[in-house]
């Protein structure tokens, strides 16, 4: 192909007018495989593998009939594992043991709408019971402790859908009881004996106040200025309940892990990180003392507290390579669940015995990667215009880099990876995304851009109002470094990304329409000011944490901000194509989010491809409609950056996937939805 001929290539893929298949990639790709979406995307084999408190049984997550549910085993036989529980549909992410080693508890909702209900399944006989069983009401397990077995605390918002009230809820029988009434805070800190011990509760400015009971009233305990209340929390009690864990950025940048005598007031700092907030704890599971933390800046680090499981934590370091996680305690602590987090290859779940120092390999929890020609992920830290470190998380096509170096032997295409929130913050790790778009020919770049948390409270609040402002500015540094160390094909850039990711999507399409080449928006809010006027009504409590950081929609000034900021604005701007993806019931980005943008670009002539599911809210859950979605997505990415693409063949196959507009903008996307 001439130079010419391929400046037209590249132009006719750029309006979706061509369409480059599989074939077309460099012949160095083409010892590699295609790794199958399902294998990525499909549920784990087994996953979330927990002991049971008195260290007899392994708990886990796995398939029956494809739907994941908890499997027990006993902890020396782990494959003569029973289903315990009966999810026929959505499928169990979450669950825990009761203290009573005969109870799992687990929470579930309806088709994604967010009400969540607390069920508890008994190991002797299987059956489960809801503990809250009152429709259009959101359940949260607040307190599982060991010194009441048959019971937890539980928060509900029955009475008030915007508060949630503290109840202590019998597993067995189901009885619950009334211990606290919320009269207006965000969230309680209970302790073992299932005391409420404080309150909290945000004021207008975005600062918090703590609170603590105090005969019929609350007196302020401490308080948490607005710069601080991202990155101060507080964690928890030791046994005694006389000394108080807390991470507090207060007086400094990086949050600290201290303990508080509450006797004395004196205060001890106990673990800190320069670059990066503290993260996960390790807390003895008796003695509730904090023993290790994790900080994490590029990679996980762990800080050790208390001397006796240092060692611990250094022999372990020596069993298998990998960032390691201890996942789940025996109350003894003789026995260890530990995760080994690699990027490139599946989870490794390890059983250790402490005192004999010995560990025995369980599972991983995706054995079809074994083998597999996974990507490398390179953590680089990227300047912004302004000088702030953007950490951020690089991969590569394997034929690209055979060398791991982090660096392309030529430019090739590359998809700009949004994570959402925004107080949230991409990590290291395997990555089903980073892996299946670097399989397909793609870049993968994540990027940590201001107002991400973990990283200290400057650059968290330097995204204060900053929503399609700085924001936005730092993925577009993110690009420019990308193109300039020849990383990334300028004219085959693609942005994507799901709730806020989704949302800075529209904004790369309608603020720098010309930077990128095609957008893939999942869940995305269009409209700021409809987004804040339809949060959910549990979130009220937290109100002014989005009117501080994000701007206020009860006043003009503030309308006007979110206005500039809001992507539906400027739809007439939107030059490259567009795929987006919601769930029907998605309470936090509403259907409406997404309906809007697509009937203004329907009223302005402009194409764009809607897929909806009518069983999902913020995200797809069911991996029936993530391979669906995933199979569209890949097509649509082929015609526009011309990756490797898989057919979308039988990935419909259970999903609920609709097309209200423009199939014909996703190569076989019209013609799988004939034949479902």
């Amino acid at each position: 192909m001439t130079k010419r001929q391929n400046r037209t290539a590249l132009t006719l893929i750029a309006l979706g007018l061509l369409v480059l298949p599989a074939w077309a990639a460099p012949p160095e790709a083409r010892g590699v495989p295609l790794i199958p979406r399902d294998v990525l995307f499909g549920n784990p084999d087994r996953a979330g593998p927990q002991i049971s408190p008195d260290g007899k049984h392994l708990a886990f997550l796995a398939e029956v009939n494809g739907v994941m549910n908890v499997w027990v085993a006993p902890i020396d036989k782990p494959d003569a594992a029973r289903a315990v529980t009966k999810d026929t549909k959505r499928g169990i992410r979450m669950y825990r043991w009761a203290y009573d080693n005969t109870h799992i508890l687990y929470i579930q909702d309806k088709d994604g709408d967010e009400n969540w209900h607390v069920y508890a399944t008994n190991l002797r006989n299987t059956k489960t019971t809801d503990l809250t069983p009152i429709d259009g009401v959101q359940a949260r397990i607040e307190e599982v402790g060991e010194r009441f077995p048959d019971e937890i605390l539980v928060l509900l918002n029955d009475r008030d859908k915007s508060l949630h009230d503290v109840y202590r809820v019998n597993i067995a029988t189901a009885e619950r009881r009334l211990i606290q009434k919320n009269t207006g805070f965000l969230g309680f800190v209970t302790d073992d004996d299932y005391n409420v011990r404080f309150a909290s509760r945000m004021l207008p400015d975005g600062s918090m106040e703590v609170l603590k009971p105090q005969e019929d009233n609350w007196t302020l305990f401490t308080s948490i200025p607005a710069e601080d209340a991202l990155s101060t929390n507080i964690l928890g009690f030791d046994k005694s309940g006389k000394t108080l864990y807390i991470e507090d950025s207060r007086g400094r940048n990086t949050s600290g892990l201290f303990a508080l005598n509450l006797a004395t007031n004196e205060k001890k700092l106990l673990a800190s990180d320069d670059r990066a907030d503290v993260g996960a704890v390790l807390r003895h599971p008796t003695e509730k003392t904090i023993q290790a933390v994790n900080c994490e800046y590029d990679r996980r680090r762990w800080i050790v507290v208390d001397p006796q499981i240092g060692s611990d934590l250094e022999f372990l370091k020596t069993v298998n390579p990998g960032d390691v996680l201890i996942t789940s305690r025996s109350l003894d602590d003789k026995n260890w669940i530990v995760a080994f987090v690699v990027d490139d290859g599946p989870v490794r779940y390890y059983h250790y015995t402490r005192p004999d120092r010995k560990t025995r390999f369980l599972f991983t929890n995706r054995r079809k990667l074994e083998g597999l020609p996974l990507a490398k992920m390179h953590p680089v830290v990227i300047k912004s215009r302004d000088g702030l470190n953007l950490v951020s998380f690089l991969s590569l096509p394997v034929w690209t880099d055979p060398k791991h170096t982090g660096r392309p032997n030529e430019p090739v295409p590359m998809v700009l990876l949004v994570h959402g929130g925004p107080w949230a913050r991409d990590t290291w790790g395997l990555d089903g995304m980073h892996q299946w778009l670097a399989n397909r020919g793609y870049a993968v770049l994540s990027v940590n851009f201001r107002g991400s948390t973990g990283l200290g409270k400057s650059f968290a609040n330097a995204g204060n109002l900053e929503w399609a402002g700085r924001m936005h500015d730092d993925l577009v540094d993110a690009v420019k470094w990308a193109e300039k160390e020849k990383i990334a094909d300028p004219k085959r850039v693609a942005i994507m990304g799901g709730s806020y990711g989704g949302y800075s999507t529209l904004v790369g399409l309608t603020f720098t329409p010309e930077l990128f080449a095609c957008g893939v928006d999942i869940v995305g809010p269009s409209n700021l000011i409809t987004l804040l006027n339809s949060i959910p009504p549990y979130w009220k409590p937290m109100l002014d944490l989005f009117t501080t950081r994000v701007g206020d929609h009860r006043t003009d000034e503030g309308r006007k901000l979110l206005s500039e900021r809001s992507p539906l604005t400027y739809v007439e701007r939107i030059q490259r194509p567009l795929l987006i993806g919601q769930g029907a019931n998605d309470p936090r980005v509403k259907q409406a989010e997404s309906d809007q943008i697509v009937k203004a670009m329907q009223d302005k002539k402009i194409p764009v491809t809607y897929v909806l599911f009518s069983d999902e809210g913020h995200g797809f859950a069911r991996p029936e409609n993530r391979l669906a979605f995933n199979a569209a997505a890949e097509a649509f990415l082929a015609r526009h950056l011309g990756g490797r693409s898989e057919p979308i063949g039988d990935d419909f196959k259970g999903s609920t996937i609709k097309a209200p507009e423009g199939a014909e903008g996703v190569p076989g996307l019209a013609d799988a939805l004939k034949k479902m």
